[in-house]
């Protein structure tokens, strides 16, 4: 159990090391973008729309950029870090040594997840300059900022397990993540949307946590609050099952 827990730490040392020493590429890039959203969307948009439930627009807006960019962060840290250790044969350091998959799989996902919610702090951080967020309910945010950042480092490992190339990278933060984050409710509110693209929205699990994270400020969701937990739950609850087979199966790491 010592030798799995210096491993563990072994791990997670070497990943937060990594993002911490290039902080230019890792910390700042998303906190410049998430400025920039609160500058065209909040400033300049925001002025022409006013409020969205009562909540001042550049408010309602700032529980969603705070998540988009807790998201990305978490998903590309872990996605990016394995596929490299792929790549560059590091990985089978791991699977020769006397290292658990629970180990390999909690210290890459501790990892993402110190990234995302650091990242998220720092998006929080600079919107107070552009508005004064309240806040309903900590525990709230904190339990559906931790949980996001767990299922999307969860889901960061799952792609780099099956990446063969660094295209393979990419492609689902380009073409599915990213889709479903700016369809997800971080700029407006589904009740505003025709009752048929209600239904559809309803379809974006992602739409589940950036309300959920709202409600912790405003406490107001457009989403039942307990589905939005339980969804979170099963979802992280099944990419660690997935993601522990492929990791003792060996996929994509032995070829």
């Amino acid at each position: 159990m010592k030798k799995q827990w210096i491993a563990f730490q072994a791990i997670l040392n070497k990943e937060v090391t990594r993002f911490v020493r290039i902080w230019s590429q890792t910390l700042l890039p998303p906190v410049i973008t998430q400025m920039l959203y609160f500058l065209i969307f909040g400033k300049f948009i925001g002025s022409r729309i006013g409020n969205i439930e009562g909540v001042d627009y550049m408010a309602f807006i700032v529980p969603g950029l705070v998540m988009m960019a807790v998201i990305n962060s978490a998903y590309v840290n872990v996605v990016s870090s394995f596929f490299s250790a792929k790549f560059q044969r590091n990985i089978e350091e791991m699977l020769v040594a006397p290292v658990s998959s629970w180990v390999i799989m909690a210290g890459y996902v501790s990892a993402g997840v110190l990234r995302g919610l650091l990242v998220g702090f720092l998006v929080f951080a600079v919107s107070c300059f552009f508005t004064r967020p309240v806040i309903h309910s900590f525990f709230m945010i904190f339990i559906f900022i931790l949980l996001t950042a767990v299922l999307f480092s969860l889901g960061g490992l799952l792609n780099g397990i099956f990446s063969k190339n660094f295209d393979d990278v990419s492609i689902f933060p380009t073409f599915v993540l990213t889709p479903l984050i700016y369809l997800g409710g971080v700029f407006y509110s589904i009740n505003h949307l025709p009752p048929v693209w209600q239904h559809i929205s309803r379809l974006n699990p992602i739409l589940y946590m950036v309300n959920g994270f709202r409600f912790g400020f405003y406490g107001l969701s457009d989403v039942n609050l307990f589905l939005s937990l339980g969804l979170l739950i099963v979802f992280i609850f099944g990419l660690i099952l997935i993601n522990f087979r492929l990791l003792e199966k060996g996929v994509g790491l032995k070829n």
